[in-house]
């Protein structure tokens, strides 16, 4: 009897299992909604309005107006029927605003799975790679196609060679990135030297420990080729920044090595509002605690230049009214530091000179090569390759080859101003500051070739290399003239 009344309620148990997880009548799907989506360009509209350094730019010389990107794309979104029809609404938006620097980053679920990594050995190109240095970033140029070109040195870091045009010697200088990210081995060398342990983690100190390192070996790397170079009879330099997709302020150093007269880097503006405001201030902080034990002399030089911070901190804090108007962008300092203008080794042994001048922290020379230069570009270089030949033009120090830039311009300082979209989860960045040309134009417009080559950017090597040989004597007639009217004002 219990056995049977135990098998009932086991029974009587097991069907209310079956009816409570029998699923009820089907609930009808929920119809798709733009709303949220038109909340999100809302918030992204008002974003690109206070935040978006280029908006000038985007407006006036582009003659794009953003209101009416932005109601185009609120039509779109009123007309989509899924996600993923919201998405494409808003990456065409940011394809149409077309700067380098403005972008979106979906959340992981609107994007495909990624594989897992691979398990590898704890070797030293294993180790390089987890820390993000790829050859594949460091892409070959378009000069080493020309006919004739014979490589020079070594290879593997920034690597040179001749071509003869029109019976001169030219040295090649190929720069595919102005990081040392783009070498593997710079890394794997920094890894044997430094003794880094392979199989541990490598925390922000050893990385920035080899980061350090790989820096001083790029710029003695570059300094070894220009050196090469002449000893191989090259009477003028091609630097190839073609397809150079941009880097770090190491830039500014490396342009210097190609003038023997120091040169004066682009002025800065920087976007007003919190962001710019707290870097200023930081800044002077900074530049006062290094005042309060320096020499006389130092101290008189991060006082003045904490008063500079200062200012620009209270441009940057300062909120523009109908009352009292102001341009959105203010100016400060250069794309250098504080100092727009210094030679090599002016502030060598002060812990604080890259403060106050970014190239003081790079071991480089001054005209390590002095000769006439040209810098080869085209439509795939960005960002810092720009900020290079933008210098390089502006102080008549270069003649410029190619076709224009892509327009990157200035990017984002210190983790930038991203703003997280509230419904999708999608991540807006934008540039925060701005680069000035001499002429008092925005870097992110691209950097106009002196000599013009008719390039597009689906071209192929051997192609590029047809078009580029008959441009090159004249820009090297170009480029001697302009080296012996600097030469003659030294």
């Amino acid at each position: 009897m219990t056995a049977r009344f135990g098998s009932a309620r086991l029974l009587a148990a097991g069907l209310a299992l079956l009816l409570l997880s029998a699923p009820a009548s089907a609930a009808p799907p929920q119809p798709w909604s733009p709303s949220p989506w038109l909340e999100d360009l809302d918030q992204m509209g008002e974003a690109l309005r206070s935040k978006y350094a280029n908006l000038e730019w985007l407006e006036g010389e582009r003659e794009v107006k953003l209101d009416a990107l932005l109601s185009r794309a609120r039509s779109r979104l009123a007309a989509a029927g899924s996600d993923a029809e919201a998405i494409a609404v808003f990456n065409r938006l940011i394809d149409r605003i077309g700067d380098g620097h403005v972008a979106l980053d979906w959340p992981a679920a609107s994007r495909p799975a990624a594989a897992p990594p691979a398990a590898t050995p704890a070797t030293p190109a294993s180790f390089c790679a987890r820390l993000g240095y790829d050859a594949s970033k460091s892409p070959p140029g378009a000069a080493k196609a020309l006919p004739g070109y014979t490589p020079v040195g070594p290879q593997d870091v920034l690597p040179s060679g001749i071509v003869r045009i029109g019976g001169e010697a030219v040295g090649v200088v190929r720069i595919g990135l102005f990081d040392p990210h783009g070498s593997p081995s710079l890394c794997t060398e920094a890894v044997a030297a430094l003794h880094i342990p392979l199989a541990l983690p490598c925390d922000d100190g050893c990385q920035d420990k080899v980061l350090t390192f790989a820096y001083r070996r790029l710029t003695a790397a570059l300094d070894d080729r220009l050196v090469r170079l002449r000893a191989m009879g090259a009477g003028s330099v091609l630097v190839d920044l073609t397809g150079n997709g941009g880097g770090s302020e190491w830039a500014e150093a490396a342009a210097r090595m190609f003038s023997r007269r120091p040169l004066l880097s682009e002025a800065t503006g920087f976007i007003r509002g919190e962001h710019w405001t707290r870097q200023w201030a930081e800044l002077g902080e900074r530049l006062r605690a290094f005042a309060a034990d320096a020499p006389k002399d130092d101290r008189a030089v991060l006082l003045a230049s904490a008063a500079e911070a200062d200012a620009a901190r209270a441009e940057a804090a300062r909120t523009c009214t109908a009352a009292a108007p102001c341009a959105r962008i203010a100016r400060g300092g250069f794309t250098a530091g504080l100092v727009g203008r210094a030679p090599a080794g002016a502030f060598a042994g002060k812990l604080w000179a890259p403060y106050v001048f970014s190239p003081a922290q790079y071991s480089y020379r001054d005209g390590a090569w002095d000769g006439p230069v040209m810098v080869l570009v085209d439509q795939e270089t960005w960002s810092a390759a720009e900020e290079f030949a933008a210098i390089l033009q502006d102080n008549r120090a270069a003649i410029i080859v190619g076709a224009r830039t892509g327009g990157a311009g200035c990017g984002h300082t210190n983790g930038g101003t991203p703003t997280r979209l509230k419904n999708s989860g999608a991540v807006l960045e934008v540039p925060d500051c701005v680069r000035f040309r001499a002429d008092g134009s925005n870097e992110v417009r691209g950097i106009v070739p002196d000599v013009v080559v008719g390039w597009r950017h689906s071209d192929g090597l051997a192609y590029r290399a047809s078009l580029l040989a008959p441009a090159l004597p004249r820009a090297i007639a170009e480029a001697r003239r302009l080296y012996a009217a600097r030469r003659t004002g030294l």
